[in-house]
């Protein structure tokens, strides 16, 4: 191992919670906002990832288990077992070509900024992993070290393009200017939630009925509000993943670990929020001061700090459709034609990848429940497909699934986060001879909907982009109206 791979290691494997505070204060020093105020901001990132970490590891620690017992009450038999994103993480960084990866990426993602093909600067490094788990597989299945490369690099260029595209939403849907997703795994499924919305629009009722959470609220009273949806939607999962009903002996540990679960996702519906907030109040300040540093050295430029979905996970819609489509998830798992996919390690982590089926529809929970329910399919079939080249390279890193019990007797390992990763799989069937015609009629197919839909961000959003832009000129022109105030006193 070189130096420059052993270095590339050492940064990678301090992971997100530490990576996030020093790219942080780099960036605010960069961007002349002084050290203190920089790195404050980038301290207060790492306390909202380690916060943010910590209330999904609480989902973990509960919805994992609960959905492999539900699994077992189904009697599912699947051959290939989701264990989670961190194995994706784990076989990317273990590759040979993360270390030649990830500063290809920065150089592409550089260029496209400077060349005004992109406005997305991604700073989240640690999520780079997506595009070098492109490069992975395809070196896996191609033998081409060459070919992963440009692979890998195609998948940024693709996502760097849908996240300037979808940051109207990310600004007026989720409440974050100057901020874009640049997550391969949520916003690859950005074009084909918005075309989902576009049809259901036109379906009479479907298309008119209003529930977002304000809606359910006023419906529903108390029973709308957050805290009290987890508890309803963690007693029906604590329910379909507790002791049989029929063993009367056990109704007692039954309702116990129902009610248990009910609290704990009270509690996930209340604090996560609380704790996205914390990683916003540190990086709003740098995003704000590299909006100005950049529109002075830069003008009419208008860049977008690229970040990790997590920041937006915790909308109120968001949480609640994400724990509806975990037995759903399951449910579907027995059903669909072609799954061999049990999906377990990534249930709890279904907020990041039914994301832009929500934010689509405007947090509309009847047509994001819908829009969701797809994705689940799509994720489903798609691990497992990418099931074996994944398992290869798990074995070759010497990854193996720890603390997951039965995991020996599944002969392959996806995930639900693999199968997230739509662009990859396209790209991947691209640059093999025997699926190359399937891959061309996906990225055509991807790239028609895209196309269709090219105006839908912005017309959803467009009132509240007017209003937010005449505010702008209406800031800029007392800025303006005060230096003229300030020089005239001056010389007076």
């Amino acid at each position: 191992m070189n130096a420059l791979e052993q270095g590339v290691r050492y940064i990678l494997d301090l992971g997100a919670p530490v990576m996030m505070p020093l790219i942080v204060t780099l960036l605010g020093v960069g961007l002349r906002q002084g050290f203190a105020k920089s790195f404050r901001a980038g301290l207060t990132v790492g306390v909202g990832f380690i916060a943010i970490g910590l209330v999904v590891g609480l989902l973990v620690s509960v919805v994992g288990p609960k959905a492999m017992a539900f699994a077992n009450v189904l009697g599912l038999k699947l051959d290939v077992l989701d264990v989670g994103w961190p194995m994706g993480a784990a076989v990317s960084f273990a590759s040979p070509m993360a270390a030649a990866l990830i500063p290809a990426v920065i150089v592409l993602n550089v260029v496209l900024v400077v060349s005004r093909a992109t406005r997305t600067v991604d700073v989240d490094l640690w999520n780079y992993w997506h595009f070098i788990y492109t490069g992975a597989v395809v070196h896996a299945a191609t033998g081409s070290f060459a070919l992963g490369v440009v692979a890998a690099l195609i998948t940024a260029l693709v996502i760097f393009k849908l996240a300037d595209w979808t940051a109207p939403a990310v600004e007026h849907h989720f409440g974050l200017p100057g901020i874009s997703l640049p997550h391969t795994e949520t916003v690859n499924w950005a074009p084909l939630m918005f075309a989902l919305e576009k049809i259901e629009r036109k379906i009479p009722w479907l298309g008119k009925v209003n529930a977002d959470p304000a809606a359910v609220r006023k419906r529903l009273g108390i029973l709308g509000e957050p805290i009290l949806m987890g508890a309803i939607l963690g007693a029906l999962i604590g329910a379909l993943g507790a002791v049989p009903l029929w063993k009367a002996s056990a109704y007692g540990k039954w309702l116990k670990e129902v009610l248990q679960l009910a609290v704990t996702m009270s509690a996930v519906l209340v604090v996560l929020p609380k704790v996205v907030a914390i990683l916003m109040e540190g990086l709003i300040p740098i995003s704000e001061g590299a909006r100005e540093y950049l529109q002075k050295r830069f003008p009419g430029r208008d860049v977008l700090i690229g970040l990790d979905a997590a920041v937006v996970i915790g909308h109120p819609a968001n949480m609640a459709i994400a724990l509806l489509c975990v037995p759903i998830a399951l449910l579907l798992a027995v059903v669909l034609p072609g799954n061999r996919m049990l999906p377990f390690g990534d249930l709890a982590a279904l907020p990041f990848y039914i994301l832009w089926g929500v934010a689509a529809s405007r947090g509309n929970m009847i047509r994001g429940l819908i829009n969701s329910i797809i994705i689940v399919v799509l994720i489903l079939w798609i691990g497992t497909s990418l099931g074996p080249l994944t398992t290869q390279l798990a074995r070759q890193a010497g990854w193996a699934p720890e603390g997951i019990a039965g995991a020996s007797q599944y002969t392959q390992w996806s995930g639900v986060a693999l199968g997230s990763h739509v662009v990859p799989w396209i790209v991947l069937q691209l640059f093999q001879p025997k699926t190359m015609l399937v891959g061309a009629a996906a990225a055509v197919g991807f790239a028609l909907v895209w196309l269709w839909v090219r105006n839908e961000v912005r017309d959803t959003w467009a009132a509240e982009i007017a209003a937010a832009e005449q505010a702008r000129k209406e800031a800029e022109a007392e800025a303006d109206a005060q230096a003229g105030t300030d020089a005239g006193a001056e010389e007076a």
